[in-house]
């Protein structure tokens, strides 16, 4: 029994759901995204709420039905407040800044590093050492998050390098 799966996704005020066979869409104030489910689980719209429940006693059904509510749940919470991933910049001259589309980032190499920010997803630099990643979309707010970082990960020797905010890196002595 899934205690995730059992629980019904209540809808809040101005966001409404709708199921056509094993996809599910879902509007609100931040736009409209969708889920197609597996055969192993059923969805339904009742009293304001979608319900996932499993077909089947099997394995599969089962792992299927909490991961199916979660991605619902995950839906509602992104078209009405939307997911958000802050980043930090440390380091001597390493900075951030938007210029139209694209974020330009000073990371020590050679040349600035311009990242093309996809659509769907809303990037700010609000300071030269800080960015914030936001969207409807968590999997691809994290990805876009996670591809920023990749420019400079976090050295452990003097933290230099993009870091999630709340991430905390593990420092190491050097040599004497």
């Amino acid at each position: 029994m899934s205690r995730i799966g059992k629980k019904p996704v209540g809808l809040p005020d101005g966001v409404t759901a709708s199921v056509s066979g094993q996809t599910v869409e879902v509007k609100g104030p931040k736009g409209t995204r969708s889920f197609t489910a597996t055969d192993d689980v059923t969805l339904t719209v009742e009293d304001g709420a979608v319900s996932v429940t499993p077909r089947g006693k099997s394995k599969r059904a089962k792992q299927q039905w909490g991961m199916s509510r979660t991605q619902v749940q995950n839906l509602v919470t992104g078209v009405t407040d939307g997911f958000k991933k802050e980043l930090e910049i440390n380091g001597v001259g390493y900075r951030a800044q938007m210029q139209g589309n694209t974020l330009k980032l000073n990371l020590g190499y050679s040349h600035d590093v311009d990242f093309e920010v996809p659509a769907g997803v809303t990037v700010t630099a609000p300071k030269p050492t800080i960015i914030i990643v936001e969207g409807a979309d968590q999997q691809q707010v994290g990805q876009v998050a996670a591809n920023i970082r990749e420019w400079r990960k976090p050295e452990p020797y003097k933290g230099k390098g993009i870091k999630y905010v709340d991430e905390y890196i593990f420092r190491k002595e050097g040599k004497r």
